[in-house]
């Protein structure tokens, strides 16, 4: 049973969530033969006064461009 647990600075909308849910799910049943089921994705949004680059809380940065934000993902 995979686990995805994907951290987003907060502010995507719930369409952008329902993509990347069905974007994650779809790779892992096409690469790893998993069932939908079987797909566990959790989307967690964090404040930029608790995110920190570069020495610096992301607070702190003029806004990121979108084409430059990162996401950090994890799996189990």
């Amino acid at each position: 049973m995979p686990y995805v647990k994907i951290e987003v600075i907060e502010g995507i909308s719930r369409e952008q969530k329902a993509g990347l849910v069905a974007d994650v799910t779809q790779s892992l049943v096409d690469r790893l033969g998993k069932r939908p089921e079987q797909v566990f994705v959790v989307i967690q949004e964090v404040s930029p006064d608790d995110w920190g680059v570069a020495g610096r809380l992301i607070s702190g940065h003029a806004a990121p461009r979108r084409e430059d934000a990162h996401v950090a993902v994890s799996s189990q």
